[in-house]
């Protein structure tokens, strides 16, 4: 089958298998940061954006975003750097950042002025392999009151 998206603000076309995962396909496009750590939607490093929704692309079958926009972090480069910055300040490791960035990013569109509970509730689906969260909260609450907007 074939299908037609906006892939990073691109209008993309792709020939796919019906069993075929928006995962694959976006690795198959050269999406590399696009990382599978579990296969079992459980770690959300394969985190992206569709439609400005979080979902996770180990478990979208790809034909679901045929006339939709996805967005991953090659589509977000500059807003990723900034958050990544605030991450590399804590000291993470960023086997974690992609899924994390892209939820974040996603979190600080769609909620204002997220509380400390929102924002645990909101990454709940996202695994870190080495830390306790500590350094990735202060890191997300540090880039959300960036530029003296007390969020």
């Amino acid at each position: 089958m074939e299908i037609e998206f906006t892939l990073n603000g691109k209008v993309t076309y792709a020939e796919i298998k019906d069993d075929t995962s928006l995962f694959d396909l976006l690795r198959a496009k050269g999406c590399y940061s696009v990382k599978c750590g579990c296969e079992t939607e459980n770690c959300g490093l394969c985190t992206v954006l569709v439609d400005g929704k979080s979902v996770l692309s180990c478990s979208m079958l790809a034909a679901r975003v045929n006339d939709r926009d996805v967005v991953t972090l090659e589509g977000v480069q500059k807003e990723a750097e900034e958050f990544g910055m605030f991450l590399a300040g804590e000291g993470q490791c960023g086997f974690c950042s992609p899924g994390l960035i892209m939820n974040v990013l996603a979190m600080e569109k769609e909620l204002n002025h997220p509380g400390e509970d929102e924002i645990k509730e909101y990454l709940a689906g996202n695994l870190c392999r080495c830390s306790g969260y500590m350094g990735q909260m202060r890191a997300i609450r540090k880039y959300l009151a960036r530029g003296g907007e007390a969020r």
